[in-house]
């Protein structure tokens, strides 16, 4: 053990370090420069300290650098004991020569004997008060005899005594250990008995210098040791007295002791009497309890026979009522028929819907070949085999239609959506769990199973109340004293309490089987077979999904391809159209010459020149009109192909089919910029040219572009893109209609026709009689919606502004085109979005990112902000943001502008939703303008300030005001 000790000690300290902070180190020691575990216990100079072998006892004096730290698992207690004879202290003139003649005697009585210790005390540092024997020889009582030692004048306090069992020691030389230290199994004994040597001269050392008072305290720091007499330094006379007051406060404590050990008997005394107190206390209770028993079980064997006979009649009570009640035995019965409905009366799939899928999947693919091909020549194949195609489809369209119409697919979507409702109503909601193939036949094994337990526990309770009835009938023929049927006693009681046992027992039975719940095995069943009866009944229910809207597309394809099977259309009527669209053109011009003509004449007829301006009014509108029937004739060709003949325009390319589609029906090639009496409206552009003239009573703008060949294609697909998101909602869609787009045939010129709503611009209206509250809400209202049929569409506006969105009739909010020539990104960063103080630019548009709908939404919210702000003063803050909380306004909307302007900002259509367009009357006006006074709003194109007044420009990044 000590070699394995030393071991890990040795394996360890080899190259560890001295720290102070430590209590336990290894030193190495001198004689055998081994390392052992060690005190510090003096500190003598910077490089010297005296040391404390602990697990053997040794001291010595080492430089530092021989001391080292050593792990926490090392640091457990000494193995060395320290052992001071009992009763014995040393004389206090005792001189050096007499202590060493002391010690060598003491070591002469214990060396190489087994020693019996009693442990008497154990000081607070761990030192041990023992009486040593040697057989029959008191070791301490001889060393008082030879004088070495005296008797102690104050016996060691009993509070700190530790009684131990008698500890048996084979005693080895003077200051060895109990267990064999590991030198001893060395080879070499000498230094060895070094060790000892050294040890022993520090006994000696300690010993002569001890201080003789005579006494001993309990907690003193001298121990007599096993091994030594070391009685360590000089004892102040403070230490003695701390010592003396701990002796007296462990007599107090030891009286207090005693006290409570006394009381403690005491109570332990009246414990055991109340104990006893309590059982005999609970035996005559019990005594009681069983006399109270006894009594009334007499009572109840007076009254048993009516007892017995009222709870059976209860329970046969209760037992008509179930019956009645439940006439028939309803196990899942709902669930049952259920099943049926959905296995035997189902609707399975039809054979001509597989067969039509498959011929539409190919006419499909044929069409796409169509649609692919770009040679005129491989069309023809191509056309044929979609045409034998589209009869065999047309045949299966006829199947199918014949074979649905025989179907009740009405009816039984009705029973499977009153099915599937009166069966959720019973059991709940579908679980998720595993359909189970087997879930049906469980189903019906468990009801065939619960049906037969019932039939044959109510033909039980039937047999019972039989026989029961009959011991009756017995009884009443034994009492009654007339009768003449002879019956004994025996024959006429029999064992009736077994026949009242088995009629109750079966009573309860079938009770508990029809008014207990299922248990948890019994509810699986039922819930996987429910499971699978909603399945098939949603599959079903698809099914009938699928076939009727397959009818549906079935039906109209019939009633539309009827007509076109053996022939296809032409383009005949769009020719003609053009022709005649080319005629009055011929004749416009040839009256807009006339009129130029009688013009600079000298003696023109301002009757002629009216009938001639009359009549190019009249050619102009009919221009127009058969402009409008060639988009109408137009709209007829592109639904051909894109539903029926998608090679139309390979095989007519003159016609423009392609081009036409490609924008949305915008593009027309029949206007020309010329043949409109147009009136130029300079004042409103520098970049643009734009023009007002009316076209059939309604005053339209002529918005002019400059394009070039990649900017025209550019323009074309974002005003197509913006024209199909109008058309979806049309007038509902709050966005301003785009008329026609046509291109210039003699300049780089794109142009675009809208409405012209006279002074109805948001800058306009403002300037010269401001929006109620009420009309502001109704206009905002239109606007968000126009914003949101942009969104829906992934189109950002970008430029948003007062000259840009329109108040029609006060009411209808609208919101305008925008330069179809600049990406959204240029839009945005115009001079013109700005409105008084107030940037229309959000925030991170201004930081460099890219706009998107949030910052529209924040043009939106400082629009709505500047309508409702009107003339109050308003602070800006850091981030150019307008300051909304101090400003007096009602608080929804205040509460929808903080959304707004924020930057976790609300969409259009959680813009609508909003309380303020829901209630408008709880809002108030904003501050309005004194009469006859007049706002001053100015811009110049170099500063590019923004422009609401009726008289001034747009720069050439914003968009024309329509209502100027």
């Amino acid at each position: 053990m000590d070699v394995v000790y030393n071991f890990e000690v040795q394996l360890y300290l080899q190259n560890a370090t001295f720290s102070s902070d430590l209590q336990i180190y290894g030193g190495c020691f001198s004689e055998d420069k081994c390392w052992y575990r060690c005190k510090v216990e003096q500190v003598i100079s910077d490089e010297k300290c005296r040391v404390l072998y602990i697990d053997y006892g040794n001291s010595e004096i080492l430089n530092r650098s021989e001391i080292v730290e050593i792990p926490r698992n090392l640091q457990f207690p000494s193995i060395a004991k320290k052992y001071r004879l009992w009763g014995l202290q040393i004389p206090p003139h005792q001189d050096l020569n007499q202590f060493d003649q002391g010690r060598k005697f003491l070591c002469s009585l214990i060396f190489e004997k087994e020693i019996k210790m009693r442990h008497k005390a154990t000081y607070q540092d761990g030192t041990i008060v023992a009486q040593a024997e040697y057989g029959n020889v008191d070791i301490g009582e001889e060393v008082a005899k030879k004088g070495f030692a005296e008797k102690c004048k104050f016996p060691i306090n009993a509070n700190n005594c530790n009684e131990k069992k008698i500890d048996v020691v084979q005693n080895q030389p003077w200051n060895a250990k109990v267990s064999a230290p590991a030198w001893e199994n060395r080879p070499n004994p000498s230094i060895s008995n070094r060790l000892k040597g050294r040890f022993g001269d520090q006994i000696g050392t300690s010993m002569r210098n001890e201080n003789h008072t005579g006494n001993h305290m309990p907690f003193a720091k001298e121990k007599l040791m096993l091994y030594d007499f070391n009685m360590g330094s000089n004892i102040s006379l403070t230490k003695i007295k701390q010592d003396q007051k701990l002796i007296e406060e462990n007599e107090k404590l030891k009286k207090e002791k005693e006290i409570l050990q006394e009381k403690n008997q005491i109570l332990l005394h009246n414990c055991k009497e109340l104990e006893s107190t309590i059982a005999l206390l609970n035996h005559q209770e019990e005594k009681e309890a069983s006399k109270e028993t006894l009594k009334h079980l007499g009572k109840t064997l007076h009254t048993y026979v009516g007892t017995k006979m009222r709870s059976l009649a209860a329970q046969v009570e209760v037992l008509k009522e179930v019956r009645h009640a439940n006439m028939n035995v309803h196990f899942g019965d709902d669930l049952f028929r259920a099943v049926k409905e959905v296995t035997e009366r189902c609707l399975i799939a039809l054979s001509s819907l597989g067969k039509l899928e498959k011929i539409w999947a190919e006419y499909n693919l044929a069409q796409e070949m169509i649609q692919l091909c770009k040679n005129v020549n491989e069309s023809d194949v191509l056309i044929l085999k979609r045409n034998e195609v589209q009869q065999n489809l047309y045949s299966a369209v006829e199947e199918f239609i014949l074979e649905v119409d025989e179907l009740p697919l009405s009816e039984r979507s009705t029973i499977l959506q009153e099915l599937s409702g009166s069966l959720e109503a019973v059991y709940g909601q579908v679980s998720e769990a595993d359909e189970s193939e087997e879930a049906f036949q469980q189903f019906f094994e468990w009801k065939q199973t619960k049906l037969e337990e019932f039939s044959r526990v109510r033909s039980g309770t039937n047999a019972s109340l039989q026989i029961l009835a009959t011991w009756f009938s017995g009884m009443m023929k034994f009492f009654d004293l007339t009768s003449e049927v002879s019956l004994k006693s025996e024959e006429v009681v029999g064992n009736v309490d077994e026949v009242l046992e088995k009629v109750e027992s079966d009573i309860c039975k079938e009770l508990e089987i029809s008014l207990v719940e299922q248990d948890d095995a019994d509810k699986e069943i039922i819930l996987n077979a429910y499971n699978k009866v909603i399945r098939k009944i949603r599959q079903e229910q698809h099914l009938i999904t699928v076939v009727q809207s397959k009818y549906l597309a079935s039906v109209e394809f019939k009633k539309q391809i009827v007509e076109w099977l053996n022939k296809s259309p032409n383009i005949d009527n769009l020719l003609s159209i053009k022709k005649t669209l080319k005629n009055v053109k011929a004749r416009l011009r040839w009256k807009l010459v006339e009129k130029s003509n009688l013009e600079e004449s000298e003696d023109y007829s301002e009757y002629e020149i009216t009938k001639v301006k009359e009549e190019i009014t009249g050619l102009r509108n009919c221009l127009i009109q058969e402009i409008y029937n060639e988009q109408e004739e137009y709209e007829r060709l592109t639904c051909l192909v894109q539903k029926w003949f998608p090679e139309l325009p390979l095989l007519h390319p003159e016609a423009g089919i392609l081009k036409y589609m490609n924008s949305g029906g915008l593009l027309t090639v029949s206007l020309e910029r010329d043949l409109l009496d147009a009136e130029p409206l300079k004042e409103l552009s520098t970049k643009h040219p734009l023009v007002c003239l009316e076209v059939q009573e309604q005053k339209v703008l002529l918005k002019g572009y400059s394009v070039d060949v990649n900017t025209e294609a550019k323009v074309i697909e974002r005003t197509a893109k913006y024209h199909r998101a109008w058309s979806e909602f049309k007038e509902k869609s709050g966005l301003l209609q785009l008329m026609f787009l046509f291109l210039c045939k003699s300049d780089p010129l794109v142009y675009l026709m809208v409405p012209y709503y006279p002074g109805a611009s948001l800058g306009a209206l403002q300037a010269s009689t401001p929006l109620t509250s009420e009309e502001i809400l109704k206009v905002m209202e239109g606007v968000a919606r126009g914003l949101h049929t942009l969104h829906k569409v992934n189109i950002v506006h970008g430029s948003l502004h007062t000259n840009n969105v329109f108040a029609v009739n006060r009411k209808q909010g609208i919101v305008g085109d925008f330069d179809f020539t600049k990406s959204v990104d240029q839009r945005a960063s115009a001079n013109s979005m700005v409105v008084g103080n107030l940037n229309l630019i959000s925030p991170e548009l201004r930081m460099g990112h890219l706009a998107s709908p949030s910052s529209d939404m924040y043009a939106y919210g400082c629009l709505l902000f500047w309508l409702f702000v009107g003339d109050q003063e308003f602070k800006m803050k850091e981030n150019g943001t307008p300051e909304v909380d101090e400003l007096i306004m009602d608080d929804k909307v205040k509460s929808l502008l903080l959304n707004l302007i924020c930057s976790n900002r609300m969409t259009a259509e959680q813009v609508l939703n909003d309380d303020c367009f829901l209630l408008p009357d709880v809002i108030s006006a904003p501050p309005q303008n004194e009469p006859g006074e007049e706002l001053d709003h100015e811009k110049t194109e170099e500063k590019g300030e923004d422009i609401i007044s009726s008289d001034n420009k747009t720069d050439d990044n914003e968009e024309i005001d329509l209502s100027q």
